[in-house]
Order: structure tokens, then sequence, then C-alpha cells
């Protein structure tokens, strides 16, 4: 995909919750998240209105105007913190953990939220209802995440495979190059921006919508262990770039907020 295709236009709950799972604590006033949407050519009403269904849906709550992260959305910015940091020190063994899909008659929806879940936790789509991962992650990641999936899944643990049969095996689970293809446009693209931070007056809307495409493409990492990571694989030299434009944005972006009257 190009750079285009990546920098997705932001609906007015997309923003609010994009917003908020990139704060911490998660939590703004509606003044500001209106203020912000109108950057975006989102009108005050309509920002209004998408807050106001995401408090009833349990998605955010209201104390006083003040909005705050609930319910999946919590998830979201947990899993989107944990890919800012890249894999933890765990051991690999070499081992396998595997989740077979055991439930049937499910909806659209339902298998859309198992699948959403399993990739949330990892792993990839070996083939249909089976899905792998290297046990190099911690295994008490995304705990609620972890719960929900087990109910419609059984776990195994697959012990070792030889080293090309294991680098092949990740090759089929994940798209590797298309990862490391992806997370050299945007390096290259967070660079340029970062250099325009502090001359762009206009930089806040263009800043925000690549910053939060550069996080979606990090929750996607799948973080293999060293052994089974390609030469010269570029999530390591992605998170950096995006630190440093992110330390630098949030500047901007608090610069914006203290304008807001």
């Amino acid at each position: 995909a190009g750079l285009d295709d990546l920098l997705r236009p932001f609906s007015a709950r997309s923003l609010v919750a994009s917003t908020l799972i990139g704060t911490h604590p998660p939590s703004l006033p509606g003044r500001l998240l209106v203020a912000l949407g109108e950057r975006f050519g989102i009108s005050g009403g309509t920002t209004r209105v998408a807050l106001s269904r995401m408090v009833e849906r349990g998605e955010l709550t209201n104390d006083g105007g003040v909005y705050a992260l609930a319910g999946e959305l919590l998830n979201r910015q947990e899993r989107q913190d944990r890919s800012r940091g890249g894999a933890p020190a765990q051991p690999w063994d070499g081992s396998w953990d595997q989740a077979v899909v055991t439930s049937s008659g499910r909806s659209a929806p339902e298998r859309a939220r198992l699948r959403r879940a399993l990739g949330s936790l990892g792993l990839g789509e070996l083939r249909e209802g089976v899905w792998m991962r290297p046990a190099n992650l911690d295994p008490d990641r995304l705990p609620t995440v972890q719960a929900a999936a087990s109910d419609q899944v059984r776990w195994f643990r697959v012990g070792p495979l030889d080293h090309p049969a294991a680098m092949a095996l990740a090759a089929d689970l994940y798209d590797l190059d298309g990862w490391a293809t992806t997370a050299e446009l945007l390096r290259r693209a967070i660079d340029r921006a970062h250099r325009a931070l502090d001359h762009d007056d206009d930089a806040v809307a263009p800043g925000f919508t690549l910053a939060s495409a550069t996080l979606r493409h990090l929750i996607h990492d799948p973080q293999l262990p060293e052994p089974l990571t390609p030469g010269d694989w570029p999530a390591a030299s992605l998170r950096r770039a995006y630190e440093d434009f992110e330390r630098a944005y949030q500047r901007l972006l608090r610069s914006f907020f203290r304008s807001v009257t």
C-alpha cells in the first residue's frame, strides 16, 4: 500500500478513540476533543453526538464533561502501548502456541471479534480455525482478551521445529515482506514530518494522522523471537523514529490545546 492508502480519514468516533488511546491517563475535556475535531473538518455537533453515543455504548465515561476510555477501548490502549515497546524480554525455547477454534454456529460479527482477539494476541492464521505463533510473548498478556477468546478455542503448546521449518512456518503465518516494506515507508514519512513540525502551524491534523497510521502498523508487528526475525527487520528503527516524532508532536498538541478557550 502507498502512503495515501495508510493515512485513513477519521470519523468523529475514530478521532475521539485515537486521541484518548494515545493520552495518559486516557481522559480529556469534551471541549478539547471538539476543537481537535474541527481541525479535521468535523463539526462540533458531530463530535458531541459521537461522544454521547460512545458513552451509551460503554466505550467512554463522562464525568462533568471530561471523557475517559472504558471497555474495549481500554484494551486497545493496552495493546497499543505494548506494541510501542516491542516484544518483552521473554526466553524462547523453540515451542509454539496454537489456538484451535472449537465453537460452531457463530454469527459473522462473532467470528470477526474472535479473529480480532486472536490477532491482537499476536497469533497468525495458518488455516481457517487454526492460529499459531512462537511462544515468546508474555503468556499473561491481555487477560481480558485471552479470557474472551478461550471460550471459543482450545490452546495447545507445539514442540520445537528445526530452524528451516520454523522459518517457513513464520513466513506462512505473517506477511513479513509486506510488513517490512510498509514500516520503511512510514519511517521515511515520519522523518519528513518530524522536520516540518517546528515550522508548520498546520501540522496538528497531518501529524496526528501519520502517528495513528504508524501505531496501527506497529500493533501488527509479529514480534518474532530473534532466531526467526529476518535480517534488517525495521521494527526497532520505526519505533525509534516514532518515539522521537511523538515527543515533538505532543508538544505541538499541548500548545494547540492551550490555545483552546
